[in-house]
């Protein structure tokens, strides 16, 4: 179908692509993975000609129809209506019916045989082109992708970027052509209409080729992950779950061989230092040396899924209950988004806040972060909460003049440069990346820059909004890591399945104007949907036991000995988080020890500092508790 060979594209005196090959078989479903910067999109715009390689070929049968979705098409706009502009995918068949209307106006005075013979001709083909059932397609991939019926007549020129970014994709799955080339599908997609895209993949006949940083989609639609790295393209044959699977079999093949090619060296090397001394043994010393001149040398495995080494810290844990939401109605001139609803956001809670777009997730987290204040009801702030609230309006919040390590050390001041330059490499500033000013980043880089500040904030409740756009497969593994050891709570808002289901212990979506909660993880919540639609009435959510609210006591005057008494209890809550405080340092030089090779490759030393790490945790959980339960008291008795 497409064979690229021998394939040399260079940017300057950076080679992008390096003698790389690759054969493209029909109906094959690829997803064309890599990390940021190694030439993915630039594939992409060489395969369909817009830009030229180096040297290499690339072969292709001439009638191959292609159908090429960039992130260029964000500035396509029109006048026209969005159901014309997907309608326009029907070349043939407009114009058929263009022709059909001219010949019909002629008939009315001109009956010749030839005319209708014309017609005739003219309506068997737009009959045979299913020309009659254009507009019924148009509209059935509109809705998939999110469009409503109110929708369908507006003009284009009216949506947003990323609406119009929808209406582009509809007229290039409409033009179904021999091959897709999707660059980024899901990027201005909600759940829904990605599902929906999931499903219309999986059934078209044709050959795609997917650029996606959503591997739980890349999961459901691929069947070949070809691997964009270091100037060449390794072909796995499977899903995304198989090429990591495939992937550490290979490394660890490879890291056999690397391992038995250095000792082989070592030994050489030693032979030929101890011969080169001889006269009898020279020319022996000299063979050596040029076998291992000739020597093919194997690389070492690179480590392309690091661990992630920096924590969140928090100097004050919160109290049991953060937020609490009663009687909330909230609405908009042309929506209603809630009406008399209720949620409350316990300790620990790791919220993903899920749904369409346009039915409030974004309403409910400014909510929730205190961001929106017009809505009728209660919302009650819990005891000794510190949030942090990332969004991507917060890129306006960048001081422009500055660094990026600058603006980091403004913000975090007891983070050493050390740890601020660990995340920003978390998220692909590296080297002298954080010397460069805010002003001269792109949209992209900035959203980074703002998600590692908040990351940094001394912060026991993360309100996320969307922190994942952006990001590429291993700065997402880096936030999932981090979010998975951060021992405060968080609620987040994505569309990235595989994120949410790595760190979300509890679901919240929004129906029928109130906020429902589904106790479990994403995947689990997935399932029990799917057995929903299926079996609406069978299918209830499993809710945690709702505690029975106590009458509230009644408030009595304090006495000189209830004073003292909170006097007393106060000191002994100060006490409690210094001790705390010491707790947690300790926690963090363990942390320190146990990541130091000098401890982890001796496995004593190794097994006595993970004894003590443990024990310093218990220690620590166990003093939390206590904690908690002093200030309940102590806010009880200031009732």
């Amino acid at each position: 179908m497409i064979a690229i060979n021998n394939l040399t594209f260079e940017i300057g005196a950076r080679a992008l692509y390096d003698e790389a090959n690759w054969h493209i078989k029909p109906g094959e479903k690829i997803g064309l993975i890599g990390a940021n910067g190694t030439g993915k999109t630039t594939l992409l715009k060489i395969i369909v000609g817009d830009y030229k390689p180096t040297s290499g070929t690339i072969s292709m049968a001439k009638d191959l129809t292609m159908g090429y979705l960039n992130q260029d098409l964000l500035s396509y706009s029109s006048d026209k209506s969005i159901v014309h502009v997907a309608m326009e995918a029907f070349e043939r068949q407009n114009q058929l019916h263009d022709e059909i209307e001219v010949l019909l106006h002629k008939l009315e005075t001109d009956y010749s045989e030839e005319l209708l013979n014309k017609l005739s001709d003219k309506q068997h083909e737009f009959e045979a082109l299913d020309g009659y059932n254009i507009e019924y397609k148009a509209l059935e991939i509109l809705a998939g992708l999110g469009f409503s019926e109110a929708d369908r007549h507006r003009k284009l020129s009216t949506f947003s970027g990323g609406w119009r970014m929808r209406v582009m994709l509809a007229k290039i799955l409409l033009q179904a052509p021999d091959i897709l080339l999707l660059d980024e599908p899901t990027n201005h997609l909600d759940l829904p209409s990605i599902q929906w895209l999931e499903d219309y993949l999986k059934a078209f006949t044709g050959a795609i080729i997917i650029v996606s940083h959503d591997r739980w989609f890349l999961d459901k639609v691929i069947n070949r992950t070809v691997e964009s790295r270091k100037g060449k393209l390794n072909v796995y044959a499977g899903n995304y779950s198989f090429y990591l699977e495939e992937k550490a079999l290979r490394a660890e093949i490879q890291r056999g061989e690397f391992k038995n090619q250095q000792s082989k060296i070592k030994q050489e090397e030693k032979l030929i230092e101890r011969f080169r001394a001889k006269a009898s043994k020279a020319k022996m010393a000299q063979s050596r040396i040029k076998m291992l001149d000739k020597m093919e040398r194997i690389d070492d495995v690179d480590d392309d899924n690091p661990e992630v080494n920096f924590s969140f810290r928090f100097s004050k844990p919160s109290g049991r209950h953060l937020v609490q939401l009663e009687h909330i109605t909230k609405k908009y001139p042309t929506i209603d988004i809630l009406e008399d609803a209720e949620a409350v956001i316990e300790k620990g809670d790791k919220i993903a806040l899920i749904g369409a777009n346009g039915k409030g997730k974004s309403t409910v987290l400014r909510i929730v972060a205190g961001a929106d204040k017009d809505f009728t009801g209660t919302k009650i702030e819990g005891h000794n909460v510190s949030q942090t609230f990332f969004a991507q309006h917060q890129l306006e919040s960048l001081h422009l003049e500055s660094q990026i390590l600058q603006e980091l050390q403004a913000f975090a001041p007891k983070h050493t440069e050390t740890e601020l330059r660990s995340i920003l490499g978390s998220f692909l500033f590296t080297g002298d990346d954080v010397f460069k000013k805010i002003k001269v980043l792109s949209g992209g880089e900035k959203s980074r820059v703002a998600l590692a500040k908040a990351l940094t904030a001394d912060a026991n409740f993360l309100v996320l909004d969307e922190p994942t756009n952006h990001l590429d497969m291993a700065s997402v593994n880096i936030l999932i890591q981090a979010i998975q050891q951060y021992e405060g709570t968080v609620i987040v808002v994505s569309h990235d399945r595989y994120f949410l289901d790595n760190v979300a212990n509890k679901i919240w979506f929004i129906e029928d104007k109130k906020i429902k909660a589904y106790p479990g993880n994403y995947a689990e919540y997935d399932e029990w949907q799917a057995k929903r639609k299926l079996e609406p009435k069978a299918a209830t959510a499993p809710q945690p036991k709702k505690e029975e609210k106590k009458p509230e006591p009644v408030k009595q005057p304090q006495t000189n000995d209830t004073k003292q008494q909170l006097k007393k209890l106060n000191q002994d809550l100060g006490k409690m988080e210094d001790q705390i405080s010491v707790l947690e340092k300790d926690v963090k030089v363990l942390e320190e020890k146990m990541a130091d090779s000098a401890v982890y490759s001796d496995a004593n030393k190794m097994k006595e500092t993970k004894a003590a790490y443990q024990a310093k945790q218990g220690e620590l959980k166990s003093l939390q508790a206590k904690w908690e339960t002093l200030a309940e008291q102590i806010m009880e008795m200031e009732g």
